[in-house]
């Protein structure tokens, strides 16, 4: 069966649409509702945006492979994106990925066997003031170390 929108989502499609002069300046939040439907912007939730979208699935495609906010494969529950800009590397972003590797037994990527974590270095995540810092899923952890580390770990159980 082919990927469609939930009643809601397709609502939230419309509603989204509605708000922008052109319908191909809606693509990024579009992408968003699709991501957040379907989990991740595989080939076939590509194909379904370009149509909804009125374009080619390749310039769908392209944005969707440009941007680091979407996955174009499944990822674990709980998706960890460590910034590696200046300031978070200044401050330790490196030492934090090392430690996230080591404790989940992953490389930046992948994603653990039991899918739980997946775990990817992304760019800025505009949280300079507070390096070194990363995101799960939608929520920012800052100013980390190992301790707050393991405590979070510990709480994604």
């Amino acid at each position: 069966m082919a990927l469609e929108f939930s009643p809601e989502t397709l609502k939230a499609f419309e509603a989204t649409v509605a708000r922008y002069p052109k319908k191909e300046a809606a693509m990024l939040p579009v992408l968003y509702l699709a991501q957040r439907e379907f989990g991740h912007l595989g080939p076939e939730a590509i194909e379904y945006v370009a149509k909804l979208m009125d374009q080619a699935p390749a310039r769908v495609h392209g944005v969707v492979s440009f941007y680091t906010m979407y996955n174009m494969k499944p990822i674990g529950r709980h998706h960890i994106q460590v910034c590696r800009t200046l300031p978070c590397a200044l401050h330790g972003a490196e030492e934090v990925t090392g430690f996230l590797k080591k404790k989940l037994g992953i490389d930046c990527g992948q994603t653990t066997p039991d899918g739980r974590f997946t775990l990817t270095e992304v760019e800025c995540l505009a949280s300079c003031g507070t390096a070194p810092m990363m995101q799960v899923n939608d929520d920012y952890y800052e100013n980390l170390t190992e301790e707050k580390i393991d405590q979070l770990l510990e709480a994604m159980k």
